[in-house]
């Protein structure tokens, strides 16, 4: 999902309000990306459970992908990647049967330290991935080829109108990258690959290498260079 960008989302304020102990939503193919949004539906009890107690607290969630092999023990605590984002429930709708609908905004990336068993549902500590001031931008001419590289590709999106709204607003370097990266129907372990990046430059040339990749994929003859 695709929302206009708020460029302070993940800014000081709310990162400074970011727990070191956080709940986590593992998901088997959702990856979540700073400034970006998400909506989820909780119907699984621990999550419900989940949402109500971040609700009355921090409002914070920490969503991670799992790793391949999660359905063996899905109802227990599968294997998980280590790096995903804080999540901000900037909207929640308590549904009549105890499920709820969320609307999700991306903070701040967070490595999990260590696994607290104290709930139902899983938690973590962990520890904010902050962007200094000097890796939040891009170099003009890496910004002008994934402009340009991504244009076409929105054709075949089933978000493409969306993205490529965003392809004509001043958004800053940051969100234009975590929201081509969330909104480009790429796997899911080619998004963690996206978001693992140690910069915002390696996420956006990694980011052009998945987009040749998928051109060459279609066939598309601009994909081989």
């Amino acid at each position: 999902m695709y929302v206009s960008p708020n460029t302070d989302a993940g800014g000081s304020p709310e990162t400074r309000q970011i727990p070191s102990v956080i709940p986590l939503f593992p998901l088997p193919h959702t990856v979540f990306f700073p400034k970006t949004y998400l909506p989820l539906y909780v119907f699984e009890p621990r999550y419900r459970q989940m949402v109500r107690e971040a609700a009355a607290s921090h409002r914070m969630i920490g969503m991670v992908l799992l790793k391949d092999g999660w359905e063996s023990d899905y109802q227990g605590r599968p294997k998980i990647f280590s790096m995903g984002v804080v999540g901000r429930m900037v909207a929640v709708q308590s549904l009549s049967d105890g499920r709820f609908n969320v609307l999700l905004q991306g903070l701040r990336r967070f490595e999990i330290q260590e696994e607290v068993a104290v709930e139902s549902y899983r938690q973590a500590r962990i520890m904010v991935q902050e962007v200094a001031p000097l890796h939040a931008t891009l170099p003009p001419e890496i910004r002008a080829e994934v402009l340009k590289s991504v244009s076409p590709f929105l054709l075949f999106q089933e978000e493409g109108i969306a993205l490529s709204n965003l392809l004509t607003q001043p958004v800053d370097d940051e969100a234009l990258v975590h929201n081509l990266s969330f909104g480009i129907d790429f796997t899911p372990l080619e998004k963690q690959f996206l978001l693992e990046a140690e910069t915002l430059a390696q996420q956006a040339r990694r980011l052009l290498d998945l987009l040749f990749f998928k051109r060459y994929e279609r066939n598309d003859s601009a994909g081989w260079g």
